[in-house]
């Protein structure tokens, strides 16, 4: 470790996510390009790991190190290694997505935390190794449970399937070439502990099994390239509807989206940005611009993001 000092400071990524995926509430996830979170981090000599600038958030994060996602994932990583005493960092972060927007927001900072302080101390552990340390400061941000449905595509890439968040039992699923998602971000502010809040705990025998049936159908569908199957089963008979009211305008987007070619439409995390999902980027333009005409026409701002899976996940630059 005592040539570690010696590395001047670096510079990290992690990106924006999409999760749920409809009928994959709490388990499917995927990573996206353009959005996501930059973090600076360097060495300085007082222990711990310390925020000394944040923009891109509107003043809404936290300084505190024991609040901030970043810092609790980064720390959690010195505290592992018994370093949390004898070595100190610094992080500068710059959030480039919204706040509480069903992005994965803070997801990425914890991904980008970890992320930073591994890469500062050499690679002590691997990607999928972070999971735990990155998840420890998600935890902060829903309420202290683990979910691993944005985590885990930010710091893996690609699309991820999570059998177990206490095992970190994580998956990498396997997506047709040329799948492209739209995503659109209204001007909504949702935050995760409150959408999750008004959902029930309980269900009929009939939409568990019409829900089980189209998971299965939509990672079966990913697996085989088998477009159709994707497009029948990409439905949300659950938690959509119980989520949708917290969306202006919700499902007039999701007609429009599918009017313009897409294989399913749904809500992205807790929302309110929506995500829908095409066989390539040309339909993919059209749904996104279809989409985005039924917010102008109610008057709600928004923001629109075209891309390809992300199948690096979280870098340096």
């Amino acid at each position: 470790m005592n040539n570690v000092k010696k590395k001047s400071g670096i510079k990290v990524f992690a990106p924006a996510t999409v999760s749920n995926l409809g009928c994959g509430f709490d388990i499917l996830g995927f990573a996206i390009h353009g959005p996501g979170d930059v973090i600076k981090a360097k060495f300085c000599k007082k222990p711990g790991i310390h925020i000394t600038k944040i923009e891109g958030a509107k003043g809404k994060l936290p300084y505190d190190a024991e609040k901030n996602t970043a810092s609790v994932a980064g720390m959690a990583v010195l505290r592992h290694l018994g370093k949390e005493k004898e070595i100190g960092i610094e992080f500068s972060i710059h959030k480039k997505m919204p706040f509480g927007s069903g992005m994965g927001s803070s997801a990425a900072s914890a991904v980008a935390g970890a992320f930073a302080v591994n890469d500062l101390l050499g690679d002590p552990f691997s990607k999928r190794e972070l999971l735990p340390f990155a998840s420890e400061g998600e935890q902060i941000a829903s309420g202290g449970t683990i979910h691993l449905d944005n985590v885990a595509p930010c710091m893996l890439g690609g699309m991820t399937l999570n059998r177990s968040n206490e095992e970190f039992d994580v998956h990498r699923v396997i997506t047709p070439p040329g799948l492209y998602c739209s995503l659109i971000y209204p001007s909504i502010e949702i935050l995760t502990k409150d959408a999750r809040a008004i959902l029930s705990p309980n269900t009929t025998l009939k939409k568990h099994t019409e829900q089980s049936a189209n998971l299965g159908g939509l990672l079966l569908g990913l697996f085989r390239g088998d477009l159709d199957l994707i497009h029948r089963s990409l439905k949300d008979v659950i938690i959509e509807p119980q989520r949708a009211q917290l969306i202006t305008g919700f499902y007039e987007v999701q007609n429009a989206a599918m009017e313009a070619g897409a294989l399913g439409c749904s809500i992205s995390g807790a929302g309110p940005s929506i995500f829908a999902l095409s066989k390539n980027s040309v339909v993919a333009e059209k749904v996104g611009k279809a989409m985005e005409a039924v917010f102008n026409r109610l008057k709600i701002e928004n923001k629109l993001f075209i891309s390809a899976i992300n199948m690096d996940g979280a870098i340096k630059y």
